[in-house]
């Protein structure tokens, strides 16, 4: 699945998925002034807690979601998908 292509208000209610059928380390699309690549890092009954990157830079930002801004995703962010067994980044050396 690519990028969403429309906004929290106007999706289905019937496609959200609640927040606690997410797991840890779940691949989504969190909704942020634009849909951003995020990994789940805790789920309740009510919301869901996600590292993500907030802008085209390898940064990261971690927030926490109520279901209609997260959707599930399927397609590889090499910036961010690309962690250690411990769930840190992994840096890699210049070349």
């Amino acid at each position: 699945m690519s990028t969403p292509t429309i906004g929290p208000p106007e999706r289905d209610p019937a496609d959200v998925a609640p927040a606690d059928s997410y797991r840890k380390a779940d691949l989504v699309w969190v909704y942020r002034d634009g849909w951003r690549a995020g990994i789940i890092e805790a789920a309740s009954r009510y919301a869901v807690t996600v590292t993500y990157r907030p802008g085209s830079n390898p940064g990261t930002g971690v927030d926490t979601f109520t279901a209609p801004y997260v959707t599930r995703r399927a397609d590889e962010d090499p910036a961010l998908d690309r962690r250690s067994p411990a769930g840190l980044a992994m840096r890699r050396p210049y070349a």
